[in-house]
């Protein structure tokens, strides 16, 4: 045998970055030696090949055993051609399972898919025909079967299904604990699981071919336990690793005998000599729960009904479109259902979103379910509105909210609505990209630190931050709530998870999640063992300090969870545009929240929202609750591939770079050294590690492509190539930087496509550069220097001017003080950045009247009331971005008058407000800087 076919036999798992991949490479791989078989002339060769095969089809039955299709009786029967010289059957069937597995052709006709390529004789004829329409899924049995007893298993419930049902599965049967969590891991086509009582614990397969994607399952090591409680365990394990799955219980166990945790965790308990029929029905029976849509249902008969309109709204049932002949056209374009379901009606059938009593009422209890929340209230307005819902809610004049200072406008606007006190938190810089990453958990406490030592904890009413970023930078959510709960154990959250909505369905990102950590710090401090190790924690305290106690742990007696999220549903899962969710795990929401909740959602809500998009929020989170796993992975599958191509490609490398977790996590936030998720060198590191400790940890979704050597800055790049050339989308931009992000609909095409694309313009930019005469060659060089070099120093937030501080001496001010004082305009002038530096010079302090926001990076730089410095003018005047909110080029940019200042300054102190005192700002008296650039805006 040549030394190139012994290679072969072996299989590099560095190469692929999880199972899906190495899976789908053996099956190709198998294809592509089935083909030179059938060509193969010398016996030689051919018996090299044919243990190459061989070689393949053991890894592959390894995997196998973890799906349903094709399973271990397609690799039986594949061995069986490979032995018996059926060449051409050989490579016709692996080609066909080739072409199913990568088009999920499979689902649509599985029985039929199985018949390929091991007949089944037991088939009937209506069983075959009708599985094309019907919905496909797999159940995965954990019983230490043999392979006789498997074989009747699933023949028995073959036998009592009814070919009218609307839903079909087929069984995965494993032995143990470990090959349980392993199938939910690699098989995201799992739908519900039956688990046998008095299952083994350890895999035989977690170890060699299958090691680097299985080091996830050794979290949960239960090999030290009994075996009669294996079951029970594994029952709690799938509710927190994939809650969205039904579960069922075998036993023979006397019932009285049964542990309250397996009544709990377990949908329906059986016994094992039960007629199986109660348990398929009961499976189909939980499908059909989580495939219902209330509302999308119920919109879906009201279209039906023939109906009268004498109300609002001309163009419900069409009438004024396709009447018309002027704009047929549209309706034409949008087709005859979606005015069919257009209606103001909140009856027949239908619901009223501001107090929903019907199908709008369940179809939020399902999303709350799906998403592990308490509450969940949908949203027609977009995201910016439920920002503004949930701060108005929560928060009142008086109130002091710690938020960060790159959040998205509409929590901006929202403390302007409010009335409360902000306290900027800055994120740590990275210059070099011209983008902020996140706020770090040691700068919020010192605030809160602060603000205790000023005797003003008590007015400190909530945490407002963004996970992820824009940039995918995602914090560790538990760490900064139970750190922040330790100095104020009431203390509200507010996440906004515009862009990270999908992160509820896969384990990894579930974890840094608000609604998943909300739940398990609430089970954790009701929790003896807690109230146990507390109380060990202040003894040995006072044992080491005496009286003076500084707990590292909140108080069980006093810590409350309020945890809300608001997620852009329509920008990461499938819903319409503006569609978006309020999560709530609130456990003073009904003492203390749900009024003013239901008050804030009245304001902000219209009498008349529309219905197709709160039908898509209903049918997405019916989308996720069975293929949001499946569909979250295959979204960082493609990014990872990404990723990689890129930074892999010798002429992509010319001009464009994937920023790496170290190009935008500092070393200090990352305490596991994860540097990279891919090294050309050394292949895939797995990122569990990272994301289970480290302070900060990026998204692989959301791809930063350095674009410095191109000599373009971001904006040109996006509108001038990708746009206007080749149709490609992206949102974000920074000088030298665009985002893309793979999302549940991102395809292998278009990611094809992306990588070509790239191609095209590198190809451009060669073409041009070796056009350039010396001068054009000098000027290009100076560009990439000023875009890979030359970056702008970013501003921290400078200060609030004493006319709207909230106290002396304290952090914070009062924003809509400054917001309404400007809407007068004698108090208002307009100054030219180039004459700001020198009024600052005579002593003056600017003070911005409005929100100024640059684009990118897209969120305030100065707000009303913030004061100027010239670490912010300096930026302002290097950006060379085109586009900024409340700066006009042609005036400059809007501040208070020195007299309106002073006004509102006596203004407050007569009024006996202490919060308006003067406050000393130390950055202000001492800090040094340069003098401000010569160009402008």
């Amino acid at each position: 045998m040549s030394n190139n076919t012994k290679a072969e036999l072996s299989v590099n798992t560095d190469k692929f970055y999880n199972i899906s991949q190495l899976r789908s490479q053996l099956w190709t791989d198998v294809k592509k030696k089935s083909f030179r078989l059938t060509k193969e002339k010398h016996e030689n060769t051919g018996d090299a090949i044919k243990a190459s095969i061989s070689s393949l089809l053991k890894h592959l039955k390894v995997i196998e055993q973890y799906w349903a299709f094709p399973g271990i009786d397609a690799i039986n029967a594949l061995s069986t051609y490979l032995k018996d010289d059926e060449f051409k059957n050989l490579y016709n069937t692996t080609a066909e399972i080739n072409r199913l597995l990568i088009g999920d052709g499979f689902r649509y006709n599985p029985f039929t898919s199985l018949q390929l390529i091991s007949a089944k004789k037991n088939k009937k004829k209506s069983d075959l025909i009708s599985a094309e329409k019907r919905r496909y899924f797999d159940v995965l049995m954990v019983d230490d079967l043999n392979e006789i007893e498997e074989t009747e298993l699933k023949q028995k419930l073959f036998e009592i299904r009814d070919p009218k049902d609307k839903f079909i599965y087929q069984l995965v049967v494993v032995r143990t604990f470990q090959d349980a969590l392993i199938a939910l891991q690699f098989n995201h086509n799992i739908q519900a699981c039956v688990v046998r009582y008095g299952i083994h614990f350890k895999s035989k397969h977690s170890g060699g071919l299958l090691k680097p994607f299985t080091t996830s399952i050794n979290k949960w090591n239960y090999e030290d336990c009994m075996e009669s409680e294996l079951a029970k365990i594994l029952g709690e394990t799938i509710k927190e690793i994939r809650p969205e799955l039904d579960t069922y219980y075998v036993t023979d166990t006397a019932i009285q005998s049964i542990p309250d945790s397996v009544l709990q965790n377990f949908r329906r308990i059986f016994y094992r000599k039960e007629d199986l029929q109660e348990l398929h029905l009961s499976i189909l029976h939980g499908i059909r729960e989580r495939y219902t849509t209330p509302f999308y249902s119920a919109l879906i008969e009201y279209s039906k009904k023939p109906t009268g309109v004498f109300h609002a709204m001309p163009i419900s049932r069409g009438n004024s479109i396709f009447k018309s002949n002027w704009i047929d056209d549209f309706g034409e374009f949008y087709g005859r259902n979606i005015f069919l379901a257009e209606t103001s009606s909140t009856t027949g059938g239908l619901d009223s979103l501001l107090q929903p009593t019907g199908p709008l009422k369940k179809a939020q209890e399902l999303a709350a379910k799906a998403f592990g929340s308490q509450h969940t209230f949908f949203a027609t307005n977009g995201t910016s509105t439920s920002n503004k819902i949930v701060l108005q809610a929560l928060v009142e004049p008086g109130d002091v909210v710690l938020i960060d200072r790159d959040c998205h406008k509409s929590h901006h606007y929202g403390m302007v609505l409010a009335g409360s006190t902000a306290v900027y938190l800055d994120s740590y810089p990275l210059e070099k990209y011209s983008m902020y990453g996140a706020v770090p958990l040691d700068n919020i406490k010192s605030k809160l630190l602060q603000l205790k030592a000023a005797n003003r904890l008590d007015k400190v009413k909530m945490v407002l931050l963004t996970n992820c970023t824009f940039d995918g930078i995602v914090y560790n959510v538990e760490r900064v709530m139970e750190e922040i709960l330790t100095i104020k154990p009431d203390m509200v959250f507010l996440w906004d998870e515009a862009w990270f909505g999908f992160a509820a369905f896969t384990y990894v990102y579930k974890q840094r999640t608000a609604m998943y950590v909300a739940r398990k710090l609430e089970l954790k401090y009701e929790s003896e063992e807690y109230r146990t190790a507390y109380k060990k924690h202040l003894a040995d305290l006072k044992k080491k300090n005496g009286s003076e106690v500084i707990t590292s742990m909140p108080d069980p007696d006093k810590v409350r969870i309020r945890v809300y999220a608001t997620q852009s549903t329509h920008k990461t899962l499938s819903s319409m545009r503006q569609g978006s969710m309020i999560h709530i795990y609130d456990q003073d929401y009904q003492r203390k929240s749900e009024t003013a909740f239901h008050e804030a959602y009245m304001t902000h809500t219209s009498t008349s929202p529309n219905y197709q998009i709160l039908a898509s929020l209903d049918a997405g989170r019916r989308q996720v609750s069975f293929e949001g796993y499946e569909l979250v992975e295959k979204s960082i599958d493609m990014a990872m591939t990404l990723r990689a191509k890129i930074n892999d490609h010798t002429q992509l490398k010319k001009y464009f770079k994937v920023l790496t977790i170290e190009d935008q996590i500092p070393e200090q936030y990352r305490l596991s050294g994860l540097s990279q998720y891919y090294d050309p060198k050394l292949g895939w590191n797995r990122l569990e590690g990272a994301w289970a400790s480290d302070e900060f940890v990026l998204d692989p979704t959301k791809i930063n492509l350095h674009i410095g050597q191109t000599g373009v800055d971001g904006d040109t790049f996006k509108n001038k190539y990708l746009m206007d050339q080749f149709n490609i989308q992206i949102n974000k931009t920074s000088r030298n930087t665009v985002l893309f992000m793979t999302n549940i609909g991102t395809t292998r095409s278009s990611v094809s496509y992306l990588i070509g694309v790239l191609l095209k313009i590198s190809k451009q930019l060669d073409d041009q550069l070796n056009s350039l005469n010396p001068e054009e060659l000098k000027i290009h060089k100076q560009r990439v220097k000023s875009l890979t070099l030359d970056t702008p120093p970013l501003p921290d937030f400078s200060y609030f001017h004493d006319s709207f501080k909230s106290a002396p001496g304290v952090p914070g001010g009062v924003l809509r003080l400054a917001y309404f004082l400007s809407y007068k305009e004698d108090r208002c002038e307009y100054v030219k950045l180039d004459e700001c530096a020198k009024l600052m010079d005579s002593g003056r302090e600017i003070v911005s009247s409005s929100f100024i926001i640059p684009y990118p990076p897209g969120f305030p730089i100065l707000v009303p009331g913030q004061v100027m410095t010239l670490e912010i003018l300096n930026f302002l005047i290097a950006l060379d971005v085109k586009e900024i909110h409340g700066y006009r080029p042609d005036l400059g940019l809007r501040v208070f008058t020195e007299k309106a200042l002073n006004r509102q300054k006596s203004s407050s102190a007569m009024m006996g407000s202490s919060a308006m005192g003067m406050m000393t700002n130390g950055n202000k008296e001492t800090k040094k800087v340069t003098k401000p650039a010569k160009t402008g805006v």
